[in-house]
C-alpha cells in the first residue's frame, strides 16, 4: 500500500480491503478479531469470519451460533470492535460500534456452505464443558443460525509506513468525515 495522503482515498482503500475479506478466503480482512464486553465485565476477543461489508451503510456482518457466549454478551452490552491486521499492507483497521444479533433468514441459511452448517447447532452448546475433545455432537440447526451486524460508528485506521506512520479516524455521519490523528 502506498502512503495515504488523501482521507477519501484512504477510507476507500479500507473498505476495498474489508470487501475483499468477504470474497477472498486468503485476504487479511477475512478473519477479523471481534471484541465484546464479557458478562463478567472483562474484554472478550475471538476470531470470526467476515461475511459482509457494506461501505455505504457502514456495516460489517459475521455469523455465529445463537447459543454462543458473544450473543449473550452483546445483548447486555452491544459495544464491540472488529480488528483487522493486514501484515502485507502494514495496515490496522479498527471498526468500532454497536453489535446486533438477529436470526438468519432462510435465504441466508441457504447461502451457508454445507460443510459450515454443522457449526450452527449441536450439543452441548458452544462454550459448555465437555469430558473429551470430541465429546460433542455437531448438527445443523437452522434456528440457531445467527447474523451479527456491526453498525460502525468509528473507523480508526493506522498505516505503518517505512519512515512515517499515518493514522486517520472516520466517524459515522452523512459523509463519514475523517481527520488525521497522531499515530
Amino acid at each position: 500500500m502506498d502512503s495515504p495522503k488523501d482521507l477519501d482515498a484512504f477510507r476507500n482503500a479500507v473498505w476495498q480491503r474489508l470487501s475483499r475479506g468477504v470474497a477472498d478466503r486468503r485476504a487479511a480482512a477475512r478473519n477479523p478479531v471481534l471484541s465484546t464486553v464479557g458478562l463478567d465485565g472483562a474484554a472478550k476477543a475471538r476470531v470470526v469470519v467476515l461475511r459482509g461489508a457494506d461501505a455505504s451503510g457502514g456495516r460489517l456482518e459475521m455469523h455465529t451460533d445463537a447459543e454462543s457466549q458473544k450473543v449473550a454478551e452483546l445483548t447486555r452490552e452491544p459495544g464491540a470492535t472488529a480488528l483487522v491486521w493486514d501484515a502485507r499492507a502494514k495496515l490496522q483497521i479498527r471498526a468500532e460500534g454497536a453489535l446486533q444479533a438477529r436470526s438468519g433468514t432462510e435465504q441466508e441459511w441457504d447461502r451457508v456452505p454445507a460443510a459450515a452448517r454443522r457449526v450452527y447447532g449441536g450439543t452441548p452448546h458452544p462454550g459448555k464443558a465437555i469430558a473429551a475433545p470430541a465429546a460433542f455432537a455437531p448438527s445443523e440447526v437452522p434456528a440457531r443460525f445467527c447474523v451479527l451486524t456491526l453498525e460502525i460508528a468509528r473507523l480508526d485506521v493506522l498505516w505503518l509506513g517505512p519512515e512515517l506512520h499515518y493514522r486517520a479516524v472516520f466517524e459515522r455521519g452523512d459523509d463519514w468525515a475523517g481527520h488525521w490523528v497522531a499515530p
